[in-house]
């Protein structure tokens, strides 16, 4: 029997994490005085230092920059596998033209940031930033009333990892596809604590590919009879593409109080953007646990 797949498409600001909406009061201001839009601004600060240091510090920002790929892997094709233990990333001279010889250089690099990704920030930080970034983080998520936590809680269980499905065959993958460049958003991954749910070669800039692209991308990745999408952000690029590829789209709210936010979506309420495109799955033995006993929904209801 061929796997079932779910395969949940996220953006990353104002969706899994709130950085923007710090920075510019909105977050705040939605709260109608209940928050100090200071207080907001000044988190929001802080996080905006701790992207660019460990950017430029431990992901090569600094050199690189202006030379943003959609994906880690994407100049793959470029690498010799030669032993970096011994080359001088800061002295290779880098630069334009971007051609065959700077490309190598480039992917040098990624694979150095294929490795500091995947080891974490608890091998790339001292204790006292540890901490730093541990106490920013609690206070994060209490002003924004358990934003971070509860967004990376339902990751986890759109990840299968709490779902605690019977069947087997079912299979959960969550990617990230953000309108960010591909170094601060993968920084930003391990800021937030999902990089342990997200993969390294499931994070997508859509910078200059745009969205529409990066999905066509991942539906030829995991392309299949029985594979199901769903996107969710809070912008208009990904609801177009979205509708483009005929996938459900669920749209994040910052209102307080509101079923489409953090704390507040459900996997009840994916389940049912899922039905409206795929149908419910009515067999005993085969059900997904998202979407089970939801019934049959016209598909005009959430289109």
């Amino acid at each position: 029997m061929e796997r079932k797949l779910n395969v949940y498409i996220w953006d990353m600001d104002e969706t899994q994490i709130l950085l923007k909406s710090l920075l510019n009061g909105t977050y705040a201001e939605a709260f109608n005085g209940f928050k100090d839009v200071q207080k907001g601004v000044e988190i929001g600060r802080l996080w905006e230092d701790y992207i660019l240091q460990i950017s430029d510090d431990h992901f090569f920002y600094d050199q690189i920059e202006n030379y943003n790929e959609p994906f880690l892997d994407a100049l793959s094709e470029y690498d010799d596998g030669r032993d970096l233990s011994d080359y001088d990333f800061c002295q290779d001279g880098i630069g334009a033209p971007y051609c065959d010889v700077n490309k190598r250089k480039l992917v040098y690099k990624h694979r150095i940031m294929a490795h500091s990704y995947k080891q974490g920030l608890h091998k790339i930080l001292d204790h006292k930033m540890l901490k730093s970034w541990n106490d920013l983080y609690e206070m994060t998520d209490k002003y924004t009333d358990r934003w971070l936590s509860s967004a990376r809680a339902f990751l986890e269980q759109c990840s299968g990892a709490i779902i605690g499905s019977s069947n087997s065959e079912l299979q959960h993958v969550n990617v990230l596809v953000t309108s960010g460049s591909l170094i601060p958003s993968l920084v930003k991954c391990l800021l937030f604590r999902l990089d342990d749910l997200i993969e390294l070669s499931n994070v997508y800039s859509s910078w200059e590919a745009g969205k529409f692209q990066c999905f066509t991308w991942i539906k030829e990745r995991f392309s299949g009879q029985n594979v199901r999408f769903c996107v969710i952000g809070d912008g208009w690029e990904e609801c177009e593409a979205a509708q483009s590829m005929r996938w459900p789209y669920i749209k994040i709210d910052l209102q307080p109080g509101g079923a489409y936010r953090f704390p507040g979506l459900t996997l009840r309420t994916v389940g049912h953007y899922l039905a409206v495109i795929y149908g419910a799955t009515n067999a005993k033995n085969d059900e997904d646990p998202i979407s089970q006993s939801l019934g049959q929904i016209q598909k005009h209801d959430h289109i």
